[in-house]
């Protein structure tokens, strides 16, 4: 599927909408809805999360912040809308974190911090243009109206005028981030902002006031879908690919898709001292990393490799399909339908072990088996193994290190997707039913 072909001609569109759907709704006396309420901006519509990110942990090599610095996010939208809201959290902050100054624009070119000119919108909190986020909280602006195209680039500019204690962020943005001195929020240039960084800091989830789409799947897995191997840039996860097919394939429910990959997650642990950014055990952060997200109606979990792979190793997979379980469970009780996925393999790493090779695949049986009691199941194994070696992903689909997929790994395991799974009810014949689908349509 083509992408960003046409990102110069889509930015001068969008430009122009601007200014039309503006004079629209000035024309037709609204004023800018406030985060949290149903009025609809220019028409009717739903609040959808349109992009998210997982915060992991302090960013390393920041005690104090980023004093009078202004921080440039680029984010990437899976669906498009008539108004914007932004999410900021200081989970890992000691210390209040005071916004002086916020926006949102649409980029201007691909990973770029240049904004396209005339969609440059302040945020506001509660109407204010300042906000103090207390030190382990999270808040919502204020909605802004701004005509957002699907598949296109935000930027969230945020200036943090004084010393502010620890930054929260992800760590694996696979997209360039960038800082300038002073406050240059609304600057649509972006000359001033030379530093550079791989991270997204403070922001974790952008919504969109929309009627193009319904819901949210949710992804809640590890390094594999926070795509650490996919090219740098390219937004090329996996759930970037699914959430193209979700947006233009006829029949496929009308969802957005979130990513909640964390890199080197567990089901079952919280990451050790050593490596805070591999944040708390998927148990721990279901609540705030899924639940908690708008439009949420389908979850994907996408995990247990690490309890297997990473020491203190887990080798009992009764215990690895039981935190399965209840993590179905759990989201179940809110009403989302949840879709699981086999582990892939990671034969030719260098933990991989005869015995390990075992729990996987003891696991993998379970979950096709209908033990986790997810709704639907995926058949991810099936899909990038090597015919050959099924404990190896497939040479085509490996990026070297012989557990994470590259980029055709990633697109293979978005089109092993069933669209139809993440709406439908169970389907006959069980979990298995849906996997044979699922690897039908893959080819496999």
């Amino acid at each position: 599927m083509a992408r960003r072909t046409g990102y110069p001609l889509l930015a001068g569109l969008a430009a122009v909408a601007v200014l039309v759907s503006a004079a629209i709704f000035v024309g037709a006396g609204g004023g800018t809805p406030r985060a949290g309420t149903t009025v609809a901006p220019v028409a009717s519509g739903t609040w959808v999360g349109a992009w998210s990110a997982a915060p992991v942990s302090a960013e390393p090599g920041a005690p104090e912040g980023h004093p009078d610095a202004s921080l440039r996010n680029v984010v990437h939208l899976s669906a498009g809308g008539s108004a914007a809201r932004v999410r900021l959290s200081n989970l890992f902050g000691t210390r209040p974190l005071v916004v002086a100054h916020a926006t949102v624009a649409l980029a201007a070119t691909p990973g770029g911090p240049a904004a396209v000119p005339g969609t440059m919108r302040r945020l506001t909190f509660g109407t204010h243009p300042e906000v103090t986020v207390p030190a382990g909280a999270e808040l919502t602006s204020d909605a802004v109206r701004l005509d957002v195209p699907a598949d296109s680039g935000l930027l969230v500019t945020l200036h943090t005028p004084a010393a502010s204690g620890p930054v929260t962020h992800h760590r694996f943005a696979r997209q360039t981030g960038y800082l300038a001195r002073g406050d240059r929020a609304a600057d649509v240039s972006g000359a001033a902002y030379t530093g550079r960084t791989t991270h997204w800091r403070y922001v974790t989830a952008v919504d969109v006031w929309t009627d193009r789409a319904e819901g949210a799947v949710v992804v809640l897995g590890d390094s594999i879908t926070d795509g650490i191997t996919a090219t740098f840039g390219a937004d090329h996860r996996w759930t970037d690919f699914l959430a193209d097919r979700l947006r233009t394939e006829p029949g496929a429910p009308r969802y957005t898709v979130l990513n909640q990959g964390v890199s080197g997650n567990r089901i079952l642990r919280d990451a050790p001292r050593r490596s805070p950014a591999n944040g708390p055990a998927a148990l721990t952060r279901l609540e705030r990393d899924v639940l908690s997200h708008t439009g949420a109606e389908v979850l994907v979990v996408q995990l247990g490799i690490n309890d297997i792979l990473k020491a203190p190793h887990q080798t009992d997979p009764a215990r690895i399909t039981a935190g399965l379980a209840e993590l179905a469970r759990r989201a179940q009780r809110h009403g989302l339908r949840v879709v699981g996925t086999t582990l892939l393999p990671f034969g030719g790493h260098p933990k991989h072990s005869a015995r390990l090779e075992a729990v996987r695949r003891e696991v993998n049986e379970r979950v096709l088996r209908g033990d986790t009691g997810f709704d639907a199941v995926v058949d991810l194994d099936a899909a990038l193994r090597d015919p050959g070696r099924p404990e190896r992903l497939r040479p085509a689909y490996d990026s070297g290190d012989h557990v994470h997929p590259n980029d055709a790994g990633f697109r293979a395991m978005a089109e092993a997707v069933d669209p139809a799974l993440l709406g439908a009810a169970p389907p006959r014949g069980g979990a298995r039913a849906g996997v044979r689908a699922a690897a039908e349509q893959a080819g496999h």
